[in-house]
């Protein structure tokens, strides 16, 4: 009698476990049904103006006056220390695309008129001019030639670690106007990295290899993007 006792208690007891069970499953079907309303009808950011106030972001330990226009990751449109920010400017204006022209920071945008900028935290390796000196000519294929327009290119050899770039800079002023731009292939446009050691902050810019038919303008540009981006001491 006793065990007959204790079997009905077991039975019991499983019984409200598994009506909890039920309860509990019941509840998350709900939740997961009721997910996109609650996605709808939760606040989005709201659109940022491209005359917007800039923000000053700290990079590095350097502070920076930036459009909130121009970021392109949500996430990084708030004033104070960060990591690392993303941004985009029309060519040859130099304002924000604004909410309309912003391509998400995971798309294929269309790179004929962006000027694409990255500001982070130096990695901590040779600053660009000092890597001219001394790392690119271990992995140049020959001598620099120079061309009608003023601009010195270099290309690299097959078995180094540029390969598919080449070393183009003006030789009069190397610090303002160097990059590595790659060769063109297929439809992928062909792209020139200019990077810039601003203090303990890295800035990276990033532009079609066609622009350099007007390479001054686009030198110009550059200094003044980023003569608009440090805060008057």
């Amino acid at each position: 009698m006793a065990y007959a006792g204790t079997m009905g208690r077991r039975r019991r007891g499983g019984g409200l476990f598994a009506r909890l069970l039920m309860v509990l499953f019941g509840m998350t079907m709900a939740g997961l049904a009721s997910a996109p309303v609650v996605w709808m009808l939760w606040p989005q950011p709201k659109p940022v103006a491209p005359d917007a106030p800039s923000l000053p972001i700290t990079v590095g330990g350097v502070t920076f006056n930036v459009p909130p226009g121009a970021i392109r990751v949500a996430m990084q449109r708030r004033p104070g220390s960060q990591a690392r920010i993303d941004l985009a400017f029309v060519w040859p204006t130099l304002a924000p695309p604004g909410p309309a022209g912003m391509p998400a920071p995971n798309a294929v945008p269309d790179t004929s008129e962006r000027l694409f900028v990255t500001i982070a935290v130096s990695d901590g390796t040779l600053a660009p001019l000092e890597r001219l000196k001394t790392i690119y000519p271990r992995y140049t294929a020959a001598g620099p030639v120079v061309g009608p327009d003023g601009l010195t290119v270099q290309g690299f050899r097959a078995d180094s670690p540029y390969l598919g770039e080449d070393l183009i800079y003006h030789a009069a002023a190397p610090e303002r106007f160097l990059l590595r731009c790659t060769m063109p292939k297929g439809p992928t446009p062909a792209m020139c990295l200019h990077e810039r050691r601003i203090e303990g902050a890295d800035l990276t810019v990033r532009f079609p290899r066609e622009w350099l038919s007007d390479w001054r303008t686009v030198a110009e540009g550059i200094e003044r993007l980023i003569a608009g981006f440090r805060p008057a001491r």
